[in-house]
């Protein structure tokens, strides 16, 4: 398997990645990782992945015009080479927009797929337990025959990568009623429900979203958005006014260690270093965004992604139910 890997753009710089891909590689011998960035920063990898100079960095508020120019950069020649050399993947943690819009224009969406949807691992009450949304900002707009192709690659993608052989799949909506929901919902719910849909289970309020009880949850992409970045914001509010909390005083100090192992275990639950990034589907091809702030573990768990995503065969999965 080979794997084409983006080494800058991400916030943490070169040196993050190139321990993330010297982790991956210890636990995974047959990969082969060719690494795009500057050449000087990624001497520890000599021997043990191919390396590509390509020094230019993607500014995270590029568009997809401006990266197409950008014949120097290392997410342009890694998404470029991996089309032309026939690779298995592509991983990046640089700019969303600018990886996205350069993985659609270059690999092509698969034939039948109305719109390509970025789709991302979110924790659960349950721990260990994932449920996955789509689409989370790869567009603004989508039609119910769009939401009904991501009920699709929603359930193909949960069964290669988690192994659950009959995920549930739910339309995130104001209520749980049919009745409920946006236009392009209530269009999708009646294909899903009219074609039998596999674990078909209805609508999901947001509130419920993470509960885990459903495996796949569809939306268009603007209300994706809104509901990763406000269920982000909500997490990041929380775990501060917690660590408020228990530092007011003696007691509560006192307090923190009668339950620090079930903070602990919470703290867990809710890390993304553990989720791997989003997955773009719906293109010829892996393509796995990494999260922009990723550490070693949170870009090794992106890798991890691709790896899985390539041994089930999702594209190809993906490829075979459209048609």
């Amino acid at each position: 398997m080979k794997l084409a890997v983006d080494t800058l753009g991400g916030d943490l710089g070169s040196p993050v990645i190139v321990k993330a891909i010297k982790s991956f590689l210890s636990k995974h011998n047959d990969v082969e990782i060719i690494a795009f960035g500057k050449k000087e920063e990624l001497a520890e990898l000599e021997g043990i992945a191919t390396i590509v100079d390509a020094p230019e960095v993607v500014p995270m508020e590029a568009g997809a015009l401006e990266v197409l120019r950008m014949k120097n950069s290392s997410m342009l020649n890694a998404v470029k080479q991996m089309k032309e050399n026939g690779y298995d993947g592509v991983v990046s943690c640089g700019s969303t927009g600018a990886f996205l819009s350069s993985a659609t224009i270059t690999l092509k969406l698969i034939p039948g797929i109305k719109r390509a949807a970025l789709v991302a691992p979110f924790p659960t009450k349950i721990k260990g337990k994932k449920v996955i949304i789509l689409d989370i900002g790869a567009s603004n707009e989508n039609s119910g025959e769009e939401l009904y192709q991501f009920a699709k690659m929603g359930r193909l993608y949960y069964q290669g990568v988690y192994g659950v052989e009959e995920p549930k799949t739910y339309i995130l909506s104001n209520g749980l009623e049919e009745g409920k929901g946006s236009p392009s919902g209530k269009e999708a719910y009646k294909m899903l429900k009219e074609n039998s849909f596999p674990g078909f289970k209805g609508n999901v309020e947001a509130r419920y979203a993470l509960s885990g009880e459903a495996d796949v949850i569809v939306t268009d992409g603007y209300s994706g958005n809104v509901f990763l970045k406000s269920t982000e914001g909500t997490a990041k509010i929380f775990s501060s006014l917690l660590k408020d909390a228990f530092k007011k005083n003696l007691w509560s100090k006192l307090g923190y260690l009668h339950v620090r192992s079930g903070i602990k275990n919470m703290t867990e639950i809710f890390d993304y270093k553990n989720t791997g990034g989003a997955m773009l589907l719906g293109v010829n091809g892996v393509v796995v965004k990494a999260h922009g702030s990723s550490d070693e573990i949170a870009f090794e768990s992106a890798l991890d992604v691709a790896y899985k995503m390539n041994k089930s065969g999702v594209v190809n999965k993906i490829k075979e139910a459209i048609n």
